[in-house]
């Protein structure tokens, strides 16, 4: 599945379309530019770039297949390379069987990863494997890690991101040790989480925050949470991001897809699938936010929420793999090992399950009465008239 999805985007070059002057796609050109890192170059490869990004790789296989994939892999970064030819960003290639030593001092350690080097941190990247994603990632990590709001329409755009988790502290000034503190700890989440700072008086107003205090937005909450104990250290400031890491609603995107997915609670999933384009997938994803509100606070509920037209070139694989139909609103417990999964029946659009229906049914997953593992020997999860409510 994944090496069709690559290869889709990569052929996309390769299409006989004619795009006018300026709308043009970027195709490689053909000139190398991601080198073989290896023990003789890897130093002098960090020291003369302000980032790297690296590629670990296990050997070319003998497999067609698998090469074809990975020479989708390797064109990727060589499209990527190409179009940020001049950001002082570096690229290469690590080989695990070859260049070993190498991996290790570096800490690669998951094949066909892919790791940024930037200053004295490691990034791996967790995103959909394709140019404009990694493209899209390596921007965010050249941004500064605190971003500063001093005026009312910063503020509006910073009040309108609600999908993302974010941070914002007010502060005297750049040479406060506080908001020093506040960047240092910006950079370990960088560009996962968003941080953001204001030395201005009417914006600390808006946001109702005092010198040096910093606030939390869980995606989709309406308040924030106060960071305990201000002024804050890095190391008060880490320890609280983590803690509050795994929102109760989250959205699953292109840039950190497997990292999302991967932070599994139990080897389980409650996953909701919503066009939030679409009235019916609109009015799905606010009962989604108000069930989230109410259950904010309860640390073993977290919803990955899944818009289908962000991910065209999945959806069809997902319907049949959960046996279920993403024209509608859905929402169920997959299980991430085998990709078992049952789902809670609605009818049809009109009749959507209310705040309460749903955080019943939320209630029976967590309990266990909502189980994938039965799914095998009752394909509605049980007898019961209860469980009727559940199908798969």
């Amino acid at each position: 599945m994944m090496s069709v999805w690559l290869l889709s985007l990569f052929c996309m070059d390769f299409l006989p379309f004619s795009f006018p002057e300026g709308l043009k796609f970027p195709s490689f050109d053909g000139k190398d530019r991601v080198i073989n890192v290896n023990e003789r170059n890897y130093k002098k490869a960090l020291k003369n770039n302000g980032m790297m990004c690296l590629l670990y790789h296990k050997p070319l296989p003998s497999d067609k297949e698998l090469q074809e994939q990975f020479q989708i892999r390797e064109m990727i970064l060589e499209l990527t390379a190409q179009v940020l030819e001049d950001k002082d960003i570096g690229f290469g290639m690590v080989d695990s069987h070859k260049d070993a030593k190498v991996a290790k001092k570096l800490g690669l350690e998951e094949d066909g990863s892919i790791y940024v080097f930037k200053n004295e941190r490691v990034i791996e990247f967790d995103g959909e494997l394709s140019a404009d994603t990694l493209v899209e990632f390596l921007l965010d990590l050249l941004e500064d890690p605190v971003q500063l709001i001093s005026n009312p329409m910063e503020l509006r755009a910073f009040e309108r991101m609600e999908e993302d988790i974010r941070l914002i502290g007010y502060f005297k000034g750049e040479d406060s040790g506080y908001y020093k503190a506040f960047q240092m700890a910006a950079e370990k989440f960088q560009p996962y989480v968003k941080f953001f700072a204001t030395f201005d008086k009417r914006v600390a107003k808006q946001l109702t925050l005092k010198m040096n205090e910093i606030d939390f937005y869980e995606p989709f909450m309406d308040e924030p949470v106060i960071v305990p104990g201000k002024p804050n250290s890095v190391e008060e400031i880490v320890d609280f991001v983590n803690q509050h890491r795994r929102p109760t609603l989250r959205k699953l995107r292109t840039e950190d897809m497997f990292e999302t997915w991967e932070d599994d609670m139990d080897g389980i999933h409650i996953v909701a699938f919503a066009e939030e384009e679409d009235p019916d997938g609109y009015e799905f994803l606010e009962i989604l936010k108000e069930v989230a509100r109410d259950n904010t606070k309860n640390p073993d509920l977290s919803i990955i929420w899944i818009d289908p037209d962000e991910f065209p070139l999945l959806t069809t694989y997902w319907e049949k793999t959960f046996k279920v139909d993403l024209f509608r609103p859905q929402i169920g417990v997959v299980n991430v090992t085998d990709a078992d999964s049952v789902w809670l029946n609605m009818p049809n659009d009109e009749d959507l399950p209310s705040a309460e229906e749903l955080e019943d049914w939320i209630d029976d997953v967590l309990s266990g009465k909502v189980n994938t593992e039965d799914d095998d020997d009752d394909r509605n999860g049980g007898s019961s008239d209860e469980d009727d409510h559940y199908g798969d």
